[in-house]
């Protein structure tokens, strides 16, 4: 509690809302308490559903470790999806990045078309994408790796933009005052300044592929999520539960790394 000439002054509180403000508080709490019942969780269905879970967990143990090499095999693939799916990304993200940045972009018409292509990128969820390389290139693991590098262009683009625009202006109009081309500026005042934020948002986006990977099986576009699907509509819960392991490892793994060589980098 601060203290004037006349004695304590007491803490600040929230500002009172305006009556819009309020309204639309109001507004919100009411439409979160209608979905609760409208999505049906209940205490009920809870005490109910939770002994199931605590049964298939006991169906699953121990573990079936006969086909191991099948899963790894499985598992290989499902990362190098991962990992070209997110390079693919990143290098097509990168121009089209520099043409979604304001005072980069050669044209406001073609700042609204590059912001709108990223925005379709990352709305559209990555199985939707899955499933239309799936009917364009057939089932398997390049559908899966199409789907990704797509959600990874939606994904950097928006931040490789901003990280373009908080830069500082100063170099980049110093070189425009010298003459320098738009690709010029790019590469020598704006890049160099936004390479640690590039490289925090692709070693995140290697995370965030390499979960999303292992899902777009499901779908038939490669990994180990279509194993995962089989062994469960089978009942083979102790081959699913190696499965899970394998998967839980390969993505604690993943963020491990990224976490080691962003602290290392940046």
């Amino acid at each position: 509690m601060a203290e004037t000439g006349r004695g304590p002054v007491p803490p600040g509180r929230f500002a009172r809302p305006g009556p819009l403000a309020f309204a639309l508080t109001v507004a919100a709490v009411a439409f979160v308490i209608v979905s609760f019942g409208q999505v049906g969780l209940s205490p009920e269905r809870l005490a109910t559903g939770l002994p199931r879970v605590g049964d298939l967990i006991g169906r699953m143990m121990p573990p079936d470790l006969s086909r191991i090499d099948r899963v790894g095999g499985y598992l290989l693939e499902t990362f190098q999806m991962a990992v070209v799916g997110t390079v693919i990304g990143i290098v097509v993200s990168l121009p089209l990045a520099v043409l979604a940045a304001r005072g980069l972009t050669p044209h406001p018409a073609v700042y609204v078309a590059a912001r709108g292509l990223i925005s379709l990128f990352r709305t559209v969820p990555d199985l939707v994408w899955a499933l239309v390389f799936v009917i364009a290139v057939g089932l398997g693991p390049a559908a899966g790796t199409l789907a990704i590098a797509v959600d990874t262009i939606g994904f950097c683009g928006r931040f490789f933009a901003e990280a373009m625009e908080e830069t500082d202006r100063g170099p980049r109009e110093a070189l425009t005052a010298l003459g320098a081309s738009r690709t010029g500026v790019v590469f020598s005042a704006v890049l160099p300044q936004a390479m640690p934020s590039f490289i925090n948002t692709t070693l995140f986006s290697l995370e965030k592929s390499t979960r999303s990977s292992v899902v777009l099986g499901l779908v038939g576009a490669g990994g180990i999520g279509l194993e995962l699907k089989v062994a469960m509509d089978l009942f083979q819960y102790q081959q699913a539960a190696t499965i899970i392991i394998a998967i839980f490892i390969l993505v604690l793994v993943v963020e491990q790394i990224s976490t080691w060589a962003r602290s290392k980098v940046l």
